[in-house]
């Protein structure tokens, strides 16, 4: 039960970055008619903000002392103002100028980000404190990732299947305003049950939680000398350095997604909504693979075959495409051909995501022995932080790179747009991907803790706590 509550509040977190990366772009460009540019540069606004607030959630939830813990609080407080902030962003008032229009954009997206960031960092932050065992880490994020990818894929099916059904001709009724207001009053609500579920569910435990030592209210000096020295872990830095370009490639293709299926493949709001429900199976397919590799392998290493074997798929359907090699565009082959090398492609994404994650959580404990104190919160709000300022400037890529290549914003289907700039915007898509893609495996093959080094480091807090090992 506490795996379960635990991993179902990221249902909440995974319906607003569904929303954030896969609809809000296109929503606000293609059927609000916000240019853009300015779309793109409203997003990344609330995402700086958002992410600003990341250290400084993790920080305050590490130090909180109160008779519900250093995590529930956040939890609790965060659920009604998340849900009513969300459900504004999909509902904006009718007849706004570009002006305003923008306005209204960047004031909601950043309620939504920063009140999700009080929720989300104090709640991801309990993994290390309800186990401190190796595999087990793996095993409660594995739940936390597979609900995320639940919650935000549900919603998309939703959308595709319900919200944006249309009997018009090509079935894109992605184009159409009226879908994404529904889609906004759905998805809050389902982001309030997912953060009071969590939250409730985890209650019981929190006697067993850590408690932070009693202290006085520390100066600004102090935080900012307290945070540095916390960064100052290496497997800490990498993680960070390796999130950045990895949310970064992320937040560009994520932004293209729709471009692509609506564009580049031909995909009509069916065949998308098909595509969301094979991404169900990967997420729990993710899980259970991520468990048994985690088990039998070591983290680091699995983390990097998983990220290699995950990045390459698309590029190549792409460049297959290019050349000539697949079926024509909206063809019942090429959908079949998309949707299987998605679905494995999704599969391997969703484990190596996993690992990473778990990654963190050890560093938890050897940041203790240098620090001696309990980071939590800060140690997963560099990671959210790192993927929340990045994923923004790959948004803002997207859009600089929709600007280069002439892409049309009044485009209805894929004969609109002119081989030509396809052309421009396929190559563009895989340079500036795998370039940030390979960027974070890098990084991420410096991380030097093991299972090995995992369990010294335990022993080593078990003999300064004068605990059992």
């Amino acid at each position: 039960w506490v795996r379960i509550a635990y991993g179902f509040g990221s249902v909440a977190y995974g319906v607003k970055d569904n929303g954030f990366a896969y609809f809000l772009l296109f929503y606000y460009e293609q059927v609000l008619g916000l240019p853009a540019f300015l779309t793109g540069i409203a997003l990344f606004l609330a995402m700086f903000f958002d992410a600003v607030s990341d250290p400084i959630v993790g920080y305050i939830s590490d130090n909180w002392r109160s008779r519900l813990g250093r995590r529930h609080p956040f939890m609790y407080a965060a659920a009604l103002p998340v849900a009513a902030a969300y459900l504004f962003l999909w509902n904006p008032p009718q007849g706004l100028s570009e002006f305003a229009l923008f306005g209204w954009l960047v004031v909601v997206a950043v309620l939504v980000r920063t009140l999700i960031t009080v929720y989300e960092i104090p709640s991801t932050a309990l993994a290390p404190e309800l186990t401190d065992r190796y595999d087990e880490r793996t095993t409660l994020l594995s739940f936390r990732y597979m609900f995320g990818w639940l919650g935000g894929l549900t919603m998309a099916i939703l959308a595709y299947g319900v919200f944006f059904a249309t009997d018009a001709p090509g079935g894109q009724g992605q184009l159409e305003a009226a879908g994404y207001r529904t889609y906004g009053v759905v998805a809050s609500l389902l982001m309030l049950v997912g953060i009071l579920v969590s939250a409730a569910g985890t209650h019981h435990r929190i006697p067993t939680l850590r408690t932070p030592a009693v202290r006085t209210r520390p100066t600004f000096t102090q935080v900012l000398r307290e945070l540095r020295e916390t960064f100052s872990n290496h497997s800490i830095r990498v993680l960070f350095l390796g999130a950045i370009c990895y949310y970064w490639a992320a937040g560009l293709a994520a932004a293209l997604s729709i471009y692509l299926t609506t564009y580049f493949w031909g995909f009509t709001s069916k065949e998308l909504q098909w595509l969301n429900i094979a991404y169900l199976l990967s997420a729990v397919s993710a899980m259970f693979l991520t468990r048994r590799l985690a088990h039998n392998f070591d983290k680091k290493r699995t983390a990097i075959t998983l990220s290699i074997l995950a990045i390459l798929p698309l590029p190549v359907m792409i460049v297959m495409h290019l050349l000539g090699w697949l079926p024509p565009i909206g063809s019942d082959a090429l959908f079949r051909i998309i949707l299987v090398v998605n679905t494995i492609d999704i599969t391997i994404l969703i484990a190596s995501n996993i690992l990473i994650a778990s990654m963190v959580a050890d560093v938890v404990e050897e940041g203790e022995l240098e620090t001696g104190r309990r980071s939590e919160g800060v140690f997963f709000a560099a990671r959210s932080f790192a993927g929340k300022a990045t994923s923004g400037l790959g948004i803002v890529t997207s859009t600089l790179l929709l600007t280069a290549v002439d892409f049309p914003s009044d485009a209805a289907t894929a004969v609109d747009v002119d081989d030509a700039v396809l052309l421009r915007f396929g190559v563009g898509y895989i340079i500036t991907t795998l370039s940030f893609y390979f960027l974070a495996v890098f990084f991420y093959s410096r991380y030097r803790i093991d299972r090995a080094g995992h369990e010294e480091n335990l022993r080593r807090l078990a003999e300064l706590r004068q605990e059992p090992a």
